[in-house]
């Protein structure tokens, strides 16, 4: 069954707005579940028995898995339904959190993150996909798609928040509880609201493709986050994945879909959005923290001016792209996002320039989600609703692979240099010089369609 739009509907029916509740209560849980823990990761260790050589891998295995099985559970819920992935996948994030929040010993803490990494690969694609076929393209989807930005990316510094108050106020147990009653309720009215799509004719699952693109992108974020040799391997696997591909009948991703320019220039914009921005949390964590002596929670709560510029972002999103077109959005938005990061280079001076942090810090955070919206829009434009499971899973792996891999270069950045202020400085040049290519290398991809009638 094919859910069916109605491409001139200007305003949302109550049907859509209680989708739309649903799956962004769905969207800002998983986006909170990415930082919740990583505050709380020292009392972790003394609770369950972790060495501190060790305690990366309670953030990495989930990593790991949302960021390794996200395109083939897209694809799977283009195949099998949406509603029913969607379903399942909150059915094992609520029972895996259940068991992390008792977990009394390292192994049963760290199968309860990998089941929550892949109830995160299943869940956000399909998530994504029932909301890109729930509403029509243009000013409808665009509104969509700028709440859902705004709240992932709120999610992710509420995530830091409330992993701090949470551990001081009662136990880190409850980052893991927290999740149980918004699964059980998603489960209880989304059979209710979420209509099912799947073919008619279900083509066979493509083994061979799906084994190859899951271990490639396994490496590579393995490679990322704990052993750079295995990055080769996972572009070796990844170019087998792309020759399997091409002589497959039913190829899990078929690879006229990856040749548009929405799709893999939207998704280079969205990897480069969510790398710069998570990385540079991480960076003035380091300058607030280390150079100014901000405990943890302290250091946490300082962005919160972030969070309420990623929510104007999100909200603000949608009116720039029916203004100028999605295109035009990312490039702007990357523009504005590097002369906002680039400013933060003054923090290196004498003097308080706390300030300065939290000015900076909100202009590029609406810039940044501006850049989101922009990136999902256009990574999900002139397809049909058959493939937005694959659209969508494409691009909430370019945003977990971001995520992954921007904390780590940027870290290598601060490690070079000689002091923590001189490498915070550093890191801050080198993550605005990213953000200003981008929009370079975009706007030279879109270079006839920016010529042309923005795309809304």
């Amino acid at each position: 069954m094919t859910a069916v739009v109605d491409v001139t509907q200007e305003r949302m029916t109550r049907r859509q707005r209680v989708v739309l509740v649903l799956l962004l209560s769905a969207s800002f849980t998983l986006a909170v579940d990415f930082s919740i823990l990583n505050v709380a990761l020292p009392d972790i260790g003394a609770s369950v028995g972790f060495a501190l050589e060790h305690l990366q891998w309670v953030a990495t295995a989930f990593a790991l898995c949302a960021a390794g099985f996200t395109l083939l559970f897209g694809r799977v819920a283009d195949l099998f339904g949406r509603r029913r992935l969607f379903l399942a996948g909150m059915a094992v994030l609520g029972i895996a959190s259940l068991i992390g929040g008792l977990a009394t010993s390292p192994g049963v803490l760290l199968a309860a993150r990998v089941a929550q990494g892949l109830a995160t690969a299943a869940v956000t694609p399909a998530a994504l996909s029932l909301l890109t076929t729930s509403f029509p393209e243009g000013a409808l989807r665009s509104r969509a798609l700028g709440l859902n930005g705004a709240l992932m990316a709120a999610g992710f510094t509420t995530g830091a928040i409330l992993g701090g108050v949470l551990t001081d106020v009662l136990s880190w147990r409850w980052a893991f509880f927290l999740n149980v009653p918004v699964a059980a309720l998603v489960l209880v009215v989304a059979p209710f609201v979420l209509a099912e799509a799947r073919p008619a004719i279900r083509p066979r699952l493509d083994v061979p493709g799906a084994v190859l693109v899951t271990l490639g992108l396994l490496a590579v974020v393995y490679g990322l986050t704990v052993a750079p040799p295995a990055l080769l391997v996972g572009v070796v696997l990844l170019v087998a994945f792309v020759l399997v591909e091409r002589k497959v009948s039913a190829p899990l991703v078929p690879l006229p879909v990856l040749r548009r320019r929405s799709v893999g220039w939207g998704n280079f914009a969205g990897l480069l959005a969510f790398a710069t921005e998570t990385s540079l949390v991480f960076v003035l964590t380091l300058y607030l923290q280390e150079v100014l002596g901000f405990s943890a929670l302290a250091a946490g709560l300082s962005f919160g001016v972030l969070g309420v510029g990623t929510v104007l972002g999100g909200i603000v999103g949608p009116r720039v792209i029916g203004r100028f077109g999605s295109v035009r959005a990312i490039v702007v938005g990357l523009l504005v996002q590097a002369v906002a990061t680039v400013s933060l280079v003054l923090v290196g001076l004498p003097g308080s320039w706390m300030w300065l942090v939290l000015v900076a810090t909100f202009v590029g955070g609406v810039a940044n989600l501006v850049v989101i919206v922009g990136f999902m829009v256009t990574a999900t434009s002139g397809l049909p609703n058959a493939e937005q499971g694959l659209a969508t899973g494409i691009a909430t792996m370019s945003q977990q692979v971001g995520i992954t891999m921007g904390i780590p270069i940027m870290s290598a950045v601060v490690v070079a240099q000689q002091s923590v202020l001189g490498g915070v400085t550093t890191a801050i040049i080198v993550n605005a010089g990213l953000c200003l290519v981008g929009a370079l290398v975009v706007a030279g991809a879109f270079r006839p369609r920016l010529k042309s009638a923005a795309v809304g």
